[in-house]
């Protein structure tokens, strides 16, 4: 080999290094712009209320003490740590915080995601299942709990997959993944999921004489992960509280994030399925039987609740990373020139150059651009109505819930269904949507309602108009006040 040449796959594999620094830097970059866009769930009001309470009173929430429907009911937040973190960020920076606390996570995912396919496939195909990855989880990036462990999931299965690859079993040093994953969020029990149908697929390529050995370090890695799971402020408890809202039966198929799939129009996601269906024919791609199951358990996922569609987009091109490595070659990298000081160096001074190049870019950009919450989720002039008429006992949407909360004013239902119950959100809902509004004045009587904070556009202000013994008080494009004719004496507040 020429001196030149050489030279020449020290720098392609320097460069190589440097892709997912620069990608994640991209991408981030990108999430910054699109801010506001993250800034779309009223629960990320809530989210940062419960982390301020944290950081305030030094201890877990054990009870409820936001709502007047649940008040003392048992509730344990399965996020506190990304509530924290959210919490800490938006009282040093308004909601410019959690904009780049999302953002920074997607960028890590990002960089992870394609650090780990670079090992299998050439980069230029990582970064394309990258990109697609991102296209498919965009309508779930927000601002929320979920982004913040996206990476540590991302890095979670890749390094099992790794693992399994190997035909060894994972070290003991990744558990402490699994109880920071706990501590981040409820999505954990996926991870513990997964480890099942991954050792099986190490140890179905081990060697015969081995395979007991290697099946049973699968299973104390895997009891080891469970034990790393209950590594938080609740113990097992956050087993039970992550797997609370599966139990909710209808009420998911109402909850936007919970919904099944919808095809009825075309959605990357089913374009990401007949892709994939396609080339699977298309270039004969054989799979063993651990990796089809992985990858029908994560359809089934996805089709299930397109909130699931985040972790087909990034845990299946992990799955299918070796085969199409097999399938695609690529010439063996230089380990002696990418082992060398001098190229660590270079590496090292072009990962410190693209982190300053984005945290300049951040600082100018912050500089003249405010972050502010979508106006649909935030009735500011209604509340301000509510408060000066100071009304106690307010029937509230259920997407006003997180904004109230933030107000410091007790909801009656907010987004933290599993504390509500199925009954309770389902009765709600019909009431409000006009499925069975004879529900409403039941509703309306059995809590002691005062006042009612209703979506403008939606069937319950119009049921109300008609419902004897209340009067609407004030209207905009956003919400409908709606009080009891004996409420309050004063003169009502004119309609916009």
């Amino acid at each position: 080999m020429s001196l030149s040449f050489a030279n020449s796959i020290a720098a392609q594999s320097r460069a190589r290094a440097l892709v997912p620094l620069c990608v994640g830097a991209g991408v981030y970059l990108f999430f910054l712009y699109l801010g506001d866009t993250r800034l779309q769930d009223s629960d990320s009001f809530w989210q940062v209320k419960i982390g301020q309470w944290i950081l305030d009173h030094r201890a877990m929430p054990t009870t409820d003490f936001y709502s007047f429907t649940r008040t003392g009911a048992p509730w344990m937040s399965t996020s506190w740590l990304s509530q924290v973190l959210f919490a800490y960020s938006h009282a040093q920076w308004d909601w410019a915080g959690p904009v780049i606390l999302t953002a920074v996570a997607v960028a890590v995912t990002v960089a992870i995601f394609v650090y780990l396919l670079d090992v299998q496939i050439e980069a230029p195909r990582a970064v394309l299942f990258a990109m697609l990855a991102l296209l498919l989880s965009a309508h779930h990036v927000l601002a929320r709990p979920h982004i913040l462990a996206l990476p540590v999931m991302v890095a979670w299965v890749g390094l099992l997959m790794a693992a399994a690859d190997r035909k060894s079993a994972p070290s003991w040093y990744w558990l402490p993944l699994m109880a920071l994953w706990a501590n981040l969020h409820g999505g954990f029990v996926l991870g513990l999921v997964l480890i099942g149908p991954i050792a099986l697929e190490a140890v179905e390529h081990a060697e015969k004489g081995r395979r007991l050995q290697l099946f049973m370090r699968w299973v104390l890695f895997g009891i080891g992960a469970l034990i790393a799971s209950c590594c938080t402020p609740y113990g097992w408890r956050t087993l039970l509280g992550a797997t609370n809202i599966l139990g909710l039966g209808e009420l998911l198929s109402l909850i936007f994030e919970w919904m099944p799939a919808n095809f009825s129009t075309f959605t990357p996601f089913e374009g990401a399925l007949l892709g994939l269906i396609a080339f699977g024919y298309y270039r004969g791609l054989v799979l063993s039987a651990p990796r089809i199951f992985l990858i029908l358990f994560l359809t089934w996922s996805a089709l299930t609740h397109v909130r699931s569609i985040e972790a087909f987009a990034f845990v299946v091109p992990l799955v299918l990373a070796k085969p199409l490595g097999e399938m695609f070659p690529r010439p063996a990298p230089d380990a002696a020139g990418a082992g060398r000081w001098p190229a660590r160096y270079v590496t090292a001074l072009g990962a410190l150059m693209i982190v300053a190049a984005s945290w300049t870019s951040t600082s100018l950009y912050m500089a003249h651009h405010r972050f502010t919450f979508t106006t649909a989720h935030t009735p500011v002039a209604a509340v301000d109505v509510l408060e000066q008429r100071k009304m106690q006992r307010i029937f509230n949407a259920y997407q006003f819930g997180g904004y109230l909360i933030s107000r410091d004013i007790p909801v009656f239902v907010d987004g933290r269904a599993e504390l509500y119950g199925e009954k309770f959100v389902m009765d709600f809902f019909k009431a409000t949507e006009g499925k069975k509004p004879e529900l409403l004045p039941r509703l309306l009587d059995e809590y002691k309602i005062d006042a009612t904070l209703l979506v403008a556009d939606a069937p319950g202000p119009q049921i109300l108009d008609q419902l004897k013994g209340w009067k609407r008080i004030y209207a905009d494009d956003i919400a409908v006040i709606h009080v009891r004719d004996h409420a309050d004496s004063a003169t009502a507040t004119p309609s916009k």
